[in-house]
């Protein structure tokens, strides 16, 4: 969704950072300067960075929830013992942004749910000062990762809830920044 996202706000005239980890899909489109990354931490650094020029933050990324506390940079070879990987919370990008939040910045988050979506979306949505949240369910065949389509809801501050059908990422990107755009 990110990528259909920054594609769509460049066209309507926006200048772009699209902070991107990695993907098989090779992002030339005029408009949108591409920050590579590769761990969460890298991308909470440069989402940070860039956060306080921006008029708008659309999070999009499923970034990991945790990280390992080392790392090795040669092959561990199998031993007869099983191994401990210990993990730490990585920054929650969106409730740091959320917590920096100046007037007139518009934050739009996203929420991948399995359970309790609607709920578990607005709890997130009011918790990291979001304006608005796109819900994805992974109930939905055909929608999410892996797939050129998806099926989102979006909820904004208000409590108001748009329902929409199954479409294309370019479309879903254009009713995003619709809803965005009746917010700034």
């Amino acid at each position: 969704m990110g990528i259909s996202i920054a594609r769509e706000a460049s066209r309507r005239g926006a200048n772009v950072i699209l902070v991107i980890g990695p993907v098989d899909e090779r992002i030339d489109y005029p408009g949108i300067t591409v920050i590579e990354v590769i761990s969460a931490e890298e991308m909470a650094r440069e989402t940070m960075k860039h956060f306080n020029e921006s008029d708008i933050a659309v999070l999009t990324a499923a970034v990991a929830d945790y990280t390992p506390v080392s790392s090795s940079d040669s092959k561990i070879k199998k031993e007869d013992r099983d191994m401990v990987i210990k993990l730490k919370p990585t920054m929650d990008i969106a409730a740091e942004l959320g917590k920096k939040k100046k007037p007139g910045q518009v934050i739009a988050g996203f929420a991948l749910e399995t359970d309790n979506e609607k709920s578990n979306a607005i709890s997130k949505l009011r918790k990291k000062n979001l304006d608005l949240i796109v819900l994805n369910s992974l109930r939905e065949k055909g929608a999410g990762f892996r797939y050129d389509t998806n099926r989102v809801s979006i909820i904004d501050k208000n409590n108001n809830i748009e329902d929409y059908e199954l479409k294309p990422k370019a479309e879903v990107a254009v009713d995003i920044l619709n809803k965005i755009e009746t917010m700034i």
